[in-house]
């Protein structure tokens, strides 16, 4: 029979143990530590009770936590003396069906890594989906890891281990993830699209309004009528995916909520989609209970945010702002096609844009779920972070024009080069932003147009990222970076244009929302931790019209975004449906008591 949590804060700190025996792997002094902080409220609850003994303990007792581990299709396997369930787990990856060569391969791997680290690789083999990763993953992985510095490769094996307990944990209490595997395989399928150049290659890149970012469209339009059943769905303008899910009074004002399913070039799955899917899948559930709230709820797959394609960044936020700028339709791409035509040629109607913009008086704010795109939430242990602010951000494209020469025949105190000045300024950028607290700047690209090994460069194109948590010290920071450019144009004989393509003021969480966020967050028996994001959102742009608050999930590999290894894992996000759901209950408790 499945453990529950009343049998588990019932029974004696012996018997406790001896229940929650294998969890972590040889170390039954964490049940005992956790043991007195019963009674615990929810599974959730005792995982972070048991992840916060391993926190306080000493290095050499997570050391020793560690080296209980075996290794992969290492000597215990082949000796048949792993634990049932390191057992199940290695078989479920294939490890004991090992050819030859992947077998020698990972014998290899396991004698390099003790010789580094001193201790045994830890990886949580069933995968962020719990069904079990592939050999040839297990081993890219191991591979990677193995260049990892010694205290960040300790933290990351904890955190595996962490993530096997929890696996481990689930199995005893018959617990299955549901709505978190559903997002989870949204998130797969949703990645089956991928522009040409990079679908090829295995990587993921969805630019505005190609056939992949259409085919993203028609995919989740297709999922809110089909398996959400949202009442209401289209495409809109400017590309969005728009379900609204009536309440009882279709007339009422609606919570406004969603986030941006483009991405980066070769970038990760859940950047901004986890925000789509979480509130899809908490509408799906209110579907299949046949239950309406007080309120609508209008779930907004933003078509842009990233400005991959076009200098212009936000315009599916921006559209439902009123604040489309229609200057932007005659950007050209990469390619010279404009933003015009490739809305034409996707069946968009851009004279439709400005009826998009959204009255405020009908929305009762909006919320967003998002990736945490950093290391805190993973470095604190925690599922889940609500977000205080998020910081204001300016970006630019410029360029430097100074004088093509040969590079051998030009004296160093004659030339112009525009390269050099380009990473004269980056430099700079860098020393100021860091200067200064919680500000961040970025040169991201430099490129040389027409660039040879023999010349010196005549031209350099470059961007320039900003961000702040408060405006005044991104612009600070802007002024200064500025008078620091005109200054190497001067002293290198060069000149420059910096054009701006985005600008976004700091976006504090409304206070009301920011505190039902942490209520959700708290009753799903989970600390609060309040942090700011340093990354923009579409609840910049939904900032200026309503209020708006975040809600943070955390991120696997230290956090990692726009990047192939950003990841999650299917509890975790079965923690942020559930946290989305706990608002729906707030506003629709907050709605009836209004009434009374």
């Amino acid at each position: 029979m499945p453990l529950t949590i009343d049998q588990i804060n019932a029974a004696p700190p012996a018997e406790f143990v001896a229940l929650l025996d294998g969890t972590y792997e040889h170390s039954p002094w964490i049940a005992e530590r956790a043991a007195p902080g019963r009674p615990f409220a929810t599974l959730a609850q005792l995982r972070q009770a048991l992840i916060a003994v391993v926190r306080g303990a000493s290095l050499d007792e997570q050391l020793g936590l560690i080296r209980a581990h075996p290794e992969l299709a290492g000597k215990a396997m082949v000796a048949k003396a792993l634990t049932a369930e390191s057992t199940n787990e290695q078989g479920r990856a294939g490890l004991t069906d090992c050819t030859p060569e992947e077998f020698a391969r990972l014998q290899q791997l396991n004698a390099d890594y003790n010789a580094k680290f001193g201790f045994p690789f830890i990886l949580a083999v069933r995968g962020p989906r719990g069904q079990g990763l592939g050999r040839h993953e297990i081993i890219a992985t191991f591979a990677r890891r193995l260049g990892h510095p010694v205290d960040v490769e300790r933290e990351e094996c904890l955190r595996n281990i962490h993530r096997i307990a929890e696996i481990r944990l689930n199995d005893k209490f018959g617990v299955s993830p549901e709505r978190g595997n559903r997002v989870w395989d949204w998130s797969e399928q949703l990645a089956q699209h991928s522009d040409p150049g990079f679908a090829e290659r295995g990587e993921l890149t969805v630019t505005y309004l190609t056939d992949a970012h259409r085919a993203c469209a028609r995919q989740l339009a297709q999922w809110m009528r089909q398996d959400c059943g949202f009442d209401e769905v289209r495409i809109d303008a400017v590309g969005n995916v728009v379900g609204v899910y009536h309440g009882q009074d279709r007339t009422a004002p609606r919570l406004l909520t969603g986030s941006h399913f483009d991405t980066v070039r070769n970038g990760g799955k859940y950047d901004g989609r986890l925000g789509i899917l979480v509130p899809m899948a908490a509408v799906a559930e209110l579907h299949r209970a046949g239950r309406r709230l007080p309120f609508g709820i209008e779930v907004v797959g933003f078509a842009e945010e990233e400005g991959q394609r076009y200098k212009a960044t936000f315009l599916g936020s921006s559209a439902l702002v009123g604040q489309f700028d229609p200057a932007w339709l005659d950007q050209l791409d990469a390619d010279g096609v404009t933003m015009r035509a490739a809305m034409q040629h996707a069946g968009l109607c851009p004279d439709d844009i400005p009826a998009l913009a959204r009255d405020p008086a009908n929305y009762l704010g909006f919320v967003e779920v998002h990736i945490e795109q950093g290391p805190v939430l993973a470095e604190l242990d925690l599922p889940l972070g609500v977000v205080t602010s998020i910081n204001g951000s300016v970006r630019f494209l410029g360029e430097v024009t100074g004088l093509a020469s040969h590079a051998g025949t030009t004296p160093m105190g004659r030339r112009r080069d525009a390269a050099l000045a380009v990473a004269e300024l980056a430099l700079f950028v860098e020393r100021r932003a860091a200067a200064v607290p919680d500000v961040v700047g970025t040169v991201g690209i430099v490129e040389v147009p027409a660039g040879s090994i023999n010349v010196v460069p005549g031209r350099c194109r470059f961007s320039l990222d900003l961000r702040a948590t408060t405006d005044a010290a991104r612009d600070a920071c802007l002024h200064d970076v500025r008078t620091e450019l005109a200054a190497i144009c001067q002293r290198r004989g060069v000149t420059a244009t910096l054009d701006e393509t985005m600008r976004a003021a700091a976006a504090p969480s409304d206070a009301a929302w920011q505190a039902r966020w942490e209520r959700a967050v708290a009753a799903l028996g989970l600390p609060v931790h309040r942090l700011p994001s340093g990354a923009g959102h579409d609840a910049m742009k939904l900032h200026e019209v309503m209020p708006q608050a975040m809600l943070f999930v955390r991120g696997l590999n230290a956090g990692i975004s726009h990047n192939p290894l950003e990841a999650s894992t299917n509890e975790d996000i079965e923690l942020s449906v559930c946290a989305f759901a706990h608002l729906l209950e707030q506003l629709a408790t907050e709605s009836l008591e209004s009434r009374a």
